[in-house]
Parts: C-alpha cells; structure tokens; sequence
C-alpha cells in the first residue's frame, strides 16, 4: 500500500470539474485509490462520494493506493492532486 498526504490548495476545494477529472485518472489505474479527510473516505472512481467529502481550500486529504500497479498509480495521484488541487 502506498499512501500521501495533500492540503488542498484550489479556492473551492474538490468540486466538480477537478472530481469528475481525478475519477477519470483514477480509473486509468487497477489499483483501488482511495481518499479520505476526517472519518471519511471514498473510492476515486466514484464521483458522487468524491464530492460528499466535502473538501474545502486548506483541508488535507489522505490518499491510499493498494494494488498490482500502486507505485504508479500513487505518482499519478500525487502529480494531479499537485496539478488541479
């Protein structure tokens, strides 16, 4: 399992243009991706509970990558959240 931390830095937080591409880079990938703030976590391929955690600018989130291609998949996580968030 690989796993980061990232304060959000976009003025809005995850919305739903940044949600709806992370899904898609999230989906490019087998391994299960997670992100989780407080007691929350939802899978990143699904963007309806992306966006129920309700991320605002300053939050910091915890990404969890468990999987066959992990250490890709988290170094493409990590250069989106830095790119969109």
């Amino acid at each position: 399992m690989k796993e980061f931390r990232y304060t959000i830095k976009d003025a809005v937080g995850i919305h739903a243009r940044p949600a709806g591409l992370l899904v898609k880079e999230a989906k490019k990938f087998e391994s299960k991706i997670t992100v989780s703030r407080d007691s929350k976590t939802a899978e990143a391929t699904k963007l309806m509970a992306l966006m129920g955690l309700a991320v605002k600018c300053g939050q910091e989130v915890c990404v969890q990558v468990t999987g066959p291609d992990e250490e890709q998949a988290c170094e493409a996580m990590k250069k989106f959240f830095e790119e969109n968030l």
